[in-house]
């Protein structure tokens, strides 16, 4: 039987939302068209055989974005494109504009499907130290103290394309010096947890509400050998933890940061770090002072487009 693939048409700002939409609904993979994305590439082997070629000589779209989760057969397809059509539509209330926000849905073949969105992702550079490349492009180092962090995305989000992906990589480049404990909150692709091991931290432990996210962040700690020790496990952001760490990086959504904010703080030892993204510009007063609220002292704020970051840490008993 043929799988479904369902394609919500939205803006750059709604893209990491609509595929946490589209991956709740079922979605066992996520395939993000964004003009955002496109216009970072630069001359490389994006020819049929390998050759090189100039991205602006390649079809691609100028505006907005495509967000497309694909389905297993068996679903019933109008009362989840209704679904998701609702969800999408609810974003406004978020002060997250979804326009056109049009849902649609087509049959695609299973055999398709996995490797379709492989030709939309190319390596990314993404900060002074780290690269995150698919696995399947022969990269080459451009100097000596480049990390590569390999990934096989099909999965999960967070490609290292997306402004919340890219802040809180260059928040834990600030950050970790080395040996540091980590917990990642809301994995998905596991990137963060990933960038965190080849940056130098110790004990690595990386959380997921969705099994697919988990299970995506599996393969891709496989892929990066240096990273073949972070401890990955499906749990709720930090319901029941009560490990003591250095830092927390969380990459969600805001309204899902809040909860979290006093779980983290009970988390973190004296001085330790919380690294926090995914919160839209209209968002960022009501995470920041939720933050101050539970006594963490805001350390720096990232900003890139309408994305905004914030290190904060847990005062300690001088402080």
């Amino acid at each position: 039987m043929d799988w479904t693939a369902i394609t919500v048409e939205t803006t750059n700002e709604a893209v990491e939302a609509v595929s946490y939409i589209l991956s709740d609904a079922g979605s066992t993979g996520v395939k993000i068209d964004d003009a955002a994305d496109f216009a970072k590439l630069k001359r490389g082997k994006y020819g049929p055989y390998g050759e090189i070629i100039d991205p602006g000589e390649l079809p691609h779209r100028e505006t907005g974005a495509a967000v497309t989760g694909y389905f297993p057969p068996k679903i019933f397809v109008p009362e989840l494109v209704t679904e998701i059509k609702q969800r999408v539509e609810q974003l406004r209330q978020f002060d997250l504009n979804p326009a056109p926000a049009t849902v649609t849905s087509s049959a695609i073949d299973n055999q398709d499907w996995a490797t379709e969105w492989q030709k939309y992702y190319h390596p990314v550079r993404v900060t002074s130290q780290l690269t995150v490349v698919p696995e399947w492009e022969d990269y080459q180092l451009v100097n000596p103290n480049e990390k590569t962090i390999i990934l096989d995305p099909g999965m999960a989000f967070g490609t290292g394309t997306h402004p919340t992906t890219q802040l809180m990589l260059q928040a834990l480049g600030t950050v970790v010096m080395g040996g540091e404990s980590v917990i990642d909150v809301g994995t998905g692709s596991g990137v963060l947890a990933i960038a965190a091991k080849l940056l130098g931290a110790g004990n690595v432990t990386a959380y997921d509400v969705d099994e697919v996210a988990v299970e995506s962040a599996k393969r891709n700690v496989a892929l990066n050998q240096q990273a073949a020790d972070i401890q990955l496990g499906v749990n709720s952001l930090l319901d029941g933890i009560e490990t003591q760490t250095d830092v927390i990086v969380a990459n969600i959504l805001a309204e899902i940061i809040l909860p979290l904010i006093p779980q983290a703080f009970a988390n973190l030892w004296p001085g330790g770090k919380f690294l926090t993204s995914g919160i839209i510009k209209d968002k960022f007063a009501t995470v920041r002072d939720a933050e101050l609220k539970q006594g963490f002292v805001i350390d720096e704020t990232l900003r890139m487009k309408d994305w905004y970051g914030i290190i904060a840490h847990k005062p300690t008993e001088d402080e």
